[in-house]
This record gives structure tokens, sequence and C-alpha cells, in this order.
């Protein structure tokens, strides 16, 4: 086997609206920590468990919900965040838009290199 073929590709897919002004997209990062959200049921745990400060989760997700102009989490305080229904379907499909990309794009990469 060639150093060639032992690579892989990367495949980078993000969720824009058209219509928003910021340059927010639901991409790698917010797709973290709606999973992390969805496991923990806690913003601050997911970015915690990302090694990010819940401050700049905060801001990354109402900047993503902005742009998007959909509502991801719903937050109740102390007793910590759920996706919402818009926020489960987002991801959920985003998650299965790159496995099959991902599983494209490596089997594409393998018959190129051979």
């Amino acid at each position: 086997m060639s150093k060639l073929e032992k690579l892989k590709p990367t495949v980078r897919l993000s969720i824009m609206n058209p219509d928003a002004e910021s340059g927010s997209l639901f991409g790698r990062g917010i797709a973290s920590l709606c999973l992390g959200v969805r496991t923990s049921g806690s913003l601050n745990a997911a970015a915690k468990g990302m090694g990010m400060a819940y401050s700049k989760a905060w801001r990354i997700i109402k900047d993503t919900e902005a742009a998007l102009d959909l509502q991801l989490l719903n937050r109740d305080g102390a007793h910590g965040s759920q996706l919402t229904e818009a926020g489960d379907r987002i991801l959920d499909a985003y998650l299965a838009i790159e496995k099959k990309l991902q599983k494209q794009a490596e089997e594409e990469f393998a018959r190129l290199m051979k």
C-alpha cells in the first residue's frame, strides 16, 4: 500500500440560511455542541466536554440561532437544556448527510488512489 492510499479525505459540511446577514453556519462545531446537549441535557456540560467556556458555547448557539432564524435549544436555567424539535431535526439531517458524504468521499479517494 502506498503512502497515498493510507490517507483519508475529510468532508466539511455546513448548513446555512441564504437570507441571513450573518456568516454563522450550522457546521461540525455546532453539531458537536448539540450532540453534547442531547447526551448530557446541559449546554454547560457539552461545552466543558469540548474544552470550551460556557459563555463561548452560549454565544455560538445564539449566533447560529439568529443566522438560521430558528431556535436550536430550549434552556431551563439550572435545569439544563434540550434540543428543540427543529434542533433535533437539523442535527439528525446534518449527521446523516455528513455520514453519507464521508463514505462517498472515502470510496472515491480510494478509487482515485489505485
